[in-house]
């Protein structure tokens, strides 16, 4: 009875099992790998008692080096050879044609070495120095061999987010290599890739986004973010979305490319362009002599001399003219010397008794006829002295600068002489 009764119970767990499955699993049975503590990811070390008979048939892969890496390669390649005899596999370097061979022997019982040895003289021919290439030879390592040129058609953008890659002084790659637990090596157009097989997966993709203009560091953020939220067991069967950054995409203004003006199409060819003797004929020159040619040439190349000279002179002589600010000023000094001197001579004939007043009045116009006729002589020594320096300037270009200093010297002399004698004159009556 309580036998009967555990089978009934049983099958209505069982049943109630079933239910809380979904509908595309109703009919799968627990298989004895379906485990946790199986780990699927795990590779199974291939030994000699797998496969005690060997090979059939040859393989071999062979691959072209640069030439730089030609001394490096001589170095080391007795220790590839070592490494390659452990798993019954010959490596030949030709450094006449410049490339590398490998293949299997009858010693040979793994059969997938082939292509890990293949990889591993891929990776030394683009510079992955030999104790990380050789790395590749483990079952659990893997690699990728990226060709990141055909990603971008311009060189200069190509550089720059190769550079982006990098990061400064290689900051970047190795916060990838922590990260993602891979070897990183960008050199020329390729980025070589070395890890297990779920890494480089992630690694590929960042790669390929730096290239599609999206920064490594937004990456960089994310895997940092997921590698604390794997930490946590309450997190392992939920969505991750929520805790992981979201970045917007910016729409930066770019400058509007002007659009030209289209060509109007005709059916008639255009006209042909003038050659140089159809030129020379248009201008005469095709007819001249050689030594007219050059006689003439000579001439042009005097006349533009001649022209530089005067315009370096003109260019000197402007910097000793007066400035229109220097005038203006001038002008009103003289306003406001001429309105005292008008005030002084009214003052002083108010003080006088009015006999002497008409013989001051006489004198004072005098005394002002005779200044005014000094001002007029003045103004035309100081005319006389422009036109003839100007027609010296004309003949042999403009004054020096001591020359010119002395003249306006010697004129501010002169005037100040003549306002003192009027003032003095004017003090007498």
């Amino acid at each position: 009875m309580d036998e009967s009764l555990a089978h009934v119970q049983k099958d209505l767990e069982q049943k109630a099992e079933e239910n809380e499955k979904p509908k595309k699993q109703k009919f799968r049975k627990d298989k004895p790998w379906d485990t946790p503590d199986i780990d699927k990811w795990k590779t199974e070390k291939f030994t000699q008692d797998d496969n005690p008979f060997g090979l059939l048939e040859e393989s071999s892969f062979a691959t072209l080096f640069p030439q730089y890496r030609e001394q490096y390669l001589k170095q080391v390649w007795p220790d590839v050879k070592a490494a390659c005899d452990e798993h019954g596999v010959r490596a030949e370097l030709d450094l006449v044609e410049g490339s590398m061979t490998v293949r299997t022997t009858k010693k040979t019982f793994d059969p997938f070495i082939i292509i890990k040895a293949r990889d591993l003289i891929k990776l030394l021919a683009r510079s992955v120095p030999f104790p990380q290439a050789v790395r590749i030879l483990e079952d659990d390592m893997h690699c990728d061999v990226m060709k990141i040129k055909s990603y971008v058609r311009s060189k200069e953008k190509f550089v720059k987010r190769r550079q982006r890659l990098v990061g400064p002084n290689g900051s970047t790659l190795r916060a990838l290599e922590l990260l993602t637990q891979c070897y990183l090596l960008v050199q020329g157009q390729t980025c070589c890739i070395m890890g297990p097989s779920q890494r480089i997966k992630q690694v590929r993709k960042i790669v390929e986004d730096c290239f599609k203009n999206i920064h490594p560091v937004y990456h960089v953020k994310e895997l940092m973010i997921k590698q604390e939220l794997e930490k946590d067991p309450d997190l392992k069967d939920q969505d991750w979305d929520r805790f992981l950054p979201k970045f917007k995409k910016r729409n930066i203004q770019t400058k509007k490319l002007k659009k030209k003006a289209k060509k109007q199409k005709t059916l008639f060819p255009p006209e042909q362009t003038p050659r140089k003797e159809d030129l020379q004929m248009e201008s005469g020159e095709y007819f001249l002599t050689e030594q007219q040619r050059q006689k003439k040439k000579d001439d042009e190349k005097r006349e533009k001399q001649i022209e530089k000279t005067l315009e370096r002179k003109r260019k000197r002589a402007a910097a000793f003219e007066p400035s229109e600010d220097h005038r203006s000023a001038k002008a009103t000094r003289s306003k406001d010397e001429q309105g005292s001197g008008a005030g002084t001579a009214v003052s002083a004939s108010s003080s006088r008794p009015a006999g002497v007043l008409v013989s001051s009045a006489a004198s004072s116009s005098s005394a002002a006829a005779e200044t005014s006729a000094g001002k007029k002589k003045m103004k035309k020594k100081q005319s006389a002295s422009s036109t003839t320096s100007a027609r010296t300037s004309s003949v042999t270009g403009a004054a020096s600068s001591s020359q010119t200093s002395e003249l306006a010297t010697k004129l501010k002399l002169k005037s100040k002489k003549s306002k003192t004698k009027s003032s003095a004159t004017n003090c007498l009556l």
